[in-house]
């Protein structure tokens, strides 16, 4: 009977749970990284997740004396004025077909340059030219705008008074002639969005295992062979991933750069009007913030399917480069 008690008592010793202190542990030493996460973490919510509430303006006419709460509700009346309005396919078309050529003119460009600066050896040399590239991504869209009409001003341009000169052309009012800014647009876009997306790119480039190289340079691979066979491939899950994000914004649009860049001319609406610039203009005209707030839930709405959409598609022909 005693050897029994004794089997008995171990096997419930054995069904117990053991104490974990190592979470406990864990715990305690990663408190500091915790501490030092709360601020941001704070105000990603205050910034970010707060004004969710504010998400039922979009359904309500808002009146200041009643409150925000208190507003009668109208249903989906404020989302009229984005597709009742003639100029409605207009900046739908200018938002969407922008953003497509920002992201596909982007991902070339930004791969490109990542290649070019890892071949780049010499240290100075490599940190002026990141210096140099990320530079614009830190200038405010306001000086840029500044910088963009110093160069095709009509009257003192560099464009008109040194470059088109120069190849016995005639000035060109740029700021009235809507068919050159289909193309200043992405350009401008493109060289200020440059260095973050290169930076990226570069960091993936240089955590490739140089053995890879070295095994194609053995094998007699020519430059363009190693970029097509191992740095475009390592590559290619980071391309998607920040594609499908871009594909989340795709309803959005830099309001610096379609209002500030091209000077709100009047002259270059048909090219230059996006949703983001008409529901601003919209709203210091009839001073609706429902219909504001309509407008970015409609387009928050709309990414946020887009994003399923791609990520489902990208799952479907290549698993792991999926973001979820």
């Amino acid at each position: 009977m005693g050897d029994m008690s004794v089997i008995k008592n171990a096997a419930i010793k054995a069904n117990q749970k053991p104490v974990n202190l190592k979470s406990r542990v864990d715990y305690k030493r990663y408190l500091p990284l915790f501490l030092l996460m709360a601020p941001g973490l704070i105000y990603f919510f205050i910034n970010n997740y707060l004004p969710m509430f504010g998400l039922v303006i979009a359904f309500k006419n808002v009146n200041f004396q009643k409150g925000i709460f208190g507003s009668d509700w109208v249903g989906f009346e404020n989302f009229k004025y984005l597709f009742a309005t003639s100029d409605a396919f207009i900046i739908t078309r200018n938002t969407i077909l922008y953003n497509v050529a920002f992201i596909i003119i982007g991902i070339i460009v930004q791969v490109a340059f990542a290649i070019l600066l890892n071949e780049i050896k010499n240290k100075f040399f490599l940190r002026m030219y990141q210096s140099l590239i990320i530079l614009p991504s830190l200038i405010s869209m306001v000086i840029i705008a500044y910088l963009v009409y110093a160069g095709l001003s009509v009257d003192t341009g560099l464009i008109n008074n040194t470059i088109l000169p120069a190849f016995g052309l005639e000035p060109v009012s740029w700021y009235s002639e809507p068919k050159y800014w289909p193309f200043i647009i992405p350009l401008v876009q493109v060289w200020k969005t440059l260095g973050f997306g290169c930076i990226i790119y570069l960091a993936t480039i240089v955590g490739i295992s140089p053995e890879y190289y070295e095994a194609a340079r053995l094998d007699g691979a020519t430059k363009w062979q190693q970029i097509r066979t191992i740095t475009l491939p390592f590559l290619r899950p980071v391309i998607i991933m920040l594609t499908i994000l871009a594909i989340g914004k795709i309803f959005y649009s830099d309001f610096g750069l379609f209002y500030q860049v091209p000077m709100d001319s009047g002259q270059l609406y048909d090219t230059t009007n996006t949703i983001d610039t008409y529901v601003y203009r919209g709203l210091m005209q009839m001073g609706d913030i429902g219909m504001s707030s309509a407008a970015g839930f409609y387009q928050s709405m709309v990414g946020f399917v887009l994003v399923l959409v791609s990520n489902f598609i990208v799952s479907k022909v290549d698993k792991e480069s999926a973001l979820f």
